[in-house]
């Protein structure tokens, strides 16, 4: 019986992890946050010569690009005006469509954050986009052509580390995730005209950064949440109703995004320069089965970064270098291997991604590290990008695009 189990559970975590990748990246780490492609034209190891362009951008940042066929978009910014740069770049040659530029109010940020470092959500009509400061929350539509279709004011954001929030997309909702130091909520935008359809108020407490994700839970389809003041939860994603929560998970700030693995949640939480603990909660339903903890991790875990779940494993680069295997349904860590680039150790900020079963994860200098999924560890490449990065890659059209502070490259499709 228990073998039985094992064997669902593992059919289970791969059906979540291997969604039809045809569609485009819509989102934070692709379709439902996932970080997934099967694209089989991503190469595994290449330099400067093997690019198809690499193009400047108007301003700074570590938003990651999200893209709807050959139109390319992210957010840029001026960081001393904190004017932000809505910007279009064409997938075929990496010429600049269009930019929008919006004015704001330079505020407190972190000095690892940027006022460029919210990634945008796309489908096919529109580009949504989200930039604060302590004074001001925006929330943006435009045109894939670049023409403002409606704009959102939403109060104030209190944090000592700044804004960095990203928006998502359900069925013809734009939702943000406004958990922080002050008034918390989460609110479902109107995608055509930007007005409430629902509004659910959140418990205040150390400003979160993830991007929601979904998942169906007895016929329902459930936004899963995860911040340090109610741990992870869930509210109906159609109506913002309250379903459960797991609390008192987290002590420390949660900045990662949730990442569904079967019938388990993932997330995590953390401070200064590492994880603290890493939770796999098994969710409730609507019709009163409660949620509970599964499992935890404490060591060996990342803080800011979100794993990415392949079959039945999942994989991680903590902050400070280190990659790490494990098994989804468990927990049981299966390898960690540190990383060095020129005889010093590896940092991250930016999330890794699979493609093809291969993992690729930019470090905080700049190098696109590159290996193989599976039960031991093998190191294909490291492929310098010339300039410091804080984003996660993006893959669509069997192309995938790398961020830098001040660029963006494309390689792969050929």
């Amino acid at each position: 019986m228990g073998s039985c189990r094992s064997l669902l559970v593992a059919a289970a975590i791969f059906a979540a992890a291997s969604p039809a990748m045809a569609q485009d990246w819509t989102r934070f780490r692709g379709p439902n946050g996932t970080g997934i492609s099967d694209a089989t034209t991503v190469p595994t190891k290449f330099s400067l010569f093997d690019y198809n362009w690499k193009v400047k951008l108007p301003g700074g940042g570590h938003g990651s690009p999200v893209v709807w066929g050959e139109r390319v978009f992210l957010m840029a910014a001026n960081e001393k005006s904190a004017d932000r740069f809505v910007v279009c770049i064409n997938a075929k040659d990496g010429s600049v469509a269009w930019k929008k530029e919006y004015s704001s109010t330079p505020s407190h940020l972190h000095n690892f954050n940027s006022f460029g470092a919210t990634t945008p959500a796309v489908d096919a009509e529109r580009v949504y986009v989200y930039w604060a400061s302590e004074n001001e929350i925006n929330v943006a539509a435009l045109t894939h052509e670049g023409k403002e279709v409606w704009k959102k004011p939403l109060g104030s954001f209190k944090s000592q580390h700044g804004p960095g929030v990203s928006p998502m997309l359900h069925k013809d909702m734009v939702i943000i995730a406004n958990d922080q130091d002050g008034e918390s909520f989460l609110i479902a935008l109107d995608a055509k005209t930007g007005e409430q359809k629902w509004k659910t108020p959140r418990k205040s407490g150390n400003a979160a950064y993830g991007v929601p994700c979904t998942m169906e839970v007895a016929g329902k389809t459930q936004l899963i949440l995860t911040c340090t003041a109610t741990g992870v939860s869930a509210v109906d994603a159609d109506t913002g109703t309250p379903l459960w929560s797991v609390e008192d998970l987290f002590k420390q700030r949660v900045v990662a995004s949730p990442v569904v693995a079967g019938d388990l949640i993932l997330s995590q939480c953390g401070q200064g320069g590492g994880g603290t603990r890493f939770v796999a909660v098994r969710p409730g339903s609507s019709d009163g089965k409660p949620a509970k903890l599964e499992y935890d991790v404490s060591k060996g875990i990342p803080y800011v970064t979100t794993p990415v779940v392949y079959k039945d494993r999942v994989y991680m680069v903590t902050d400070g270098g280190v990659a790490v295997c494990m098994k989804a349904a468990d927990g049981a860590v299966i390898w960690q291997e540190r990383i060095t680039v020129s005889g010093r150790n590896a940092a991250f900020f930016g999330s890794p991604v699979c493609v093809n079963g291969v993992v690729y994860a930019i470090t905080r200098s700049g190098e696109a590290v590159v290996f193989k999924t599976g039960d031991k560890f093998e190191l294909l490449s490291i492929n310098p990008l010339g300039e410091a990065s804080h984003a996660t890659p993006a893959v669509s059209g069997g192309k995938m695009y790398l961020r830098t502070t001040n660029h963006l490259i494309s390689v792969g499709g050929k």
